[in-house]
């Protein structure tokens, strides 16, 4: 039976119980979204690589397996996407740039693994910034596949570095992906594109088998629908993996065995900033929502330098990870002319900068733990504008604007986050808000957005293009 369309945008739930009641096999929902990703994928800029024939062999898998009653869970049979920095093995692996289009390892990331091991099907692997954007870019242009484009604007970007997989998800090319986050690639794009994206705690999430640009700082994370569906993902790839001695040793699960329905205690903060006045109305009718289950307090953050920590430990690991791109000068086939010469600059900060890095890095851990004790999650807007016109240079668009600290604090502290759409802003482009927790607490994030969520209907609009 073939897959009605309006299923293209929807929730995880809702098609693993069509699914089990046989309105269609998985073998099919995969061709449908196969069918989606090469033409609307390719559309947005969002595809690097189909992975048709594992996709309709996994597939094929789920529907024997379910057929004889073994079930591996909600994810069995749902196809995603991956971002193109998680091996696959005999699949070409990119990492967005030109000089490793042609690169492909022996092995599967661990999230991979998961992933196969909860029934899903992968059905391709998504377009990002080259290198995670490591390299410094200053256009949406900055990877061998071309901007991302907006689904709600192809004239807007879908947002980085994650831009495939934000794209992809808002298109309804894939009902969920896997992204990364360093510094911003699952807020950003989960903002851009109205989507639900969740930044688990460093260490939450296995990291072998994915590109390393910083290894003290990178985070992979699920980029859905709604927040239900980020849990549902994250409980399928946390924990501990003996092959990434950074991951925690510590058990997750979702939904939880006591769910939190609150009310929450919430923190806005007490800083400067430059909101478009659409994100502004927006995020103050978020909190007047937010105000039925929930309290508030003003908080300040501490005066520490968020931005450099974070900026100097992507530098100067990323200046280690890619040497040997570097050194080799093949980093001049890299697609952004600003990203040729960032390489070469990185490799020249001072170790005594790195090292008093982290020293600061445990201050503002410890800063952020004690605000974050007495709350739930501290809440701001996730960008202080809609997104950016992909024929423009973010330094010329980001000017006017300025958004919060937390993202460069709560990136170096390594603590959770979770972006879900509040709205639209100019030029008709999608609103986020997000929510930041304390380490290891996802699960408070995600039942303050599952909330919200109940009490609004912005996670169910879809794009018209």
């Amino acid at each position: 039976m073939p897959v009605s369309s309006e299923l293209a945008f929807a929730t995880i739930p809702e098609l693993g119980r069509r699914l089990r009641a046989k309105e269609f096999s998985a073998v099919e929902l995969a061709t449908f979204f196969l069918d989606r990703a090469s033409v609307i994928g390719r559309e947005h800029n969002a595809i690097v690589t189909l992975t048709s024939e594992l996709a309709l062999k996994q597939a094929a898998q789920a529907d024997r397996e379910l057929a004889a009653g073994q079930d591996r869970g909600p994810l069995h049979g749902i196809p995603y996407g991956a971002k193109d920095l998680l091996a696959t093995a005999g699949i070409p692996t990119s990492w967005g740039a030109a000089p490793y289009q042609e690169q492909v390892f022996d092995t599967d990331a661990t999230v991979i693994v998961r992933l196969r091991n909860a029934g899903a099907v992968l059905i391709a692997k998504l377009a990002m910034v080259e290198i995670a954007g490591g390299f410094g870019y200053r256009q949406a242009n900055a990877s061998f596949t071309g901007p991302g484009l907006n689904p709600w604007d192809k004239k807007a970007w879908s947002g980085g570095s994650s831009s495939g997989p934000g794209a992809a998800v808002a298109a309804g090319v894939v009902p969920f992906a896997i992204g990364s986050e360093t510094w911003g690639s699952i807020m950003t794009p989960a903002a851009y594109c109205g989507l639900s994206g969740l930044r688990p705690t460093y260490g939450r999430v296995s990291r072998h088998g994915a590109m390393a640009l910083s290894w003290t700082m990178d985070k992979l994370g699920p980029m859905c629908r709604t927040a239900e569906d980020c849990g549902l993902v994250l409980h399928a790839i946390a924990g501990s993996d003996p092959a990434d001695p950074t991951s925690a040793p510590y058990h997750y699960e979702f939904p939880p065995s006591a769910p939190l329905k609150g009310p929450f205690k919430l923190a806005t903060l007490v800083e400067p900033s430059k909101w478009q006045p659409e994100v502004k109305e927006n995020f103050e009718k978020s909190l007047s929502l937010l105000k039925q289950f929930a309290t508030f307090e003003e908080v300040e953050l501490p005066d520490l330098p968020y931005g450099e920590v974070a900026g100097t430990f992507i530098a100067c690991e990323m200046a280690a990870a890619f040497e040997q791109l570097v050194s080799s000068g093949d980093v001049w086939e890299l697609t952004a002319p600003e990203d040729r010469p960032g390489g070469h600059a990185a490799q020249f900060i001072p170790a005594r900068d790195y090292i008093n890095a982290f020293r600061i890095r445990v201050k503002i851990q410890r800063a952020l733990d004690e605000i974050l004790a007495r709350f739930d999650a501290i809440v701001t807007p996730t960008m202080p504008a809609v997104a950016v016109p992909n024929d423009t240079d973010f330094r010329k668009y980001f000017a006017p604007h300025s958004g919060s600290k937390i993202g460069g604090a709560g990136n170096a502290a390594g603590i959770p986050a979770i972006s879900i759409p509040n709205g639209f802003g100019e030029r008709g482009l999608p609103t986020g808000v997000q929510f930041v927790g304390r380490a290891f607490e996802e699960n408070k994030l995600l039942a303050i957005a599952q909330k919200y969520q109940s009490v609004t209907k912005w996670h169910l609009e879809t794009p018209k293009s």
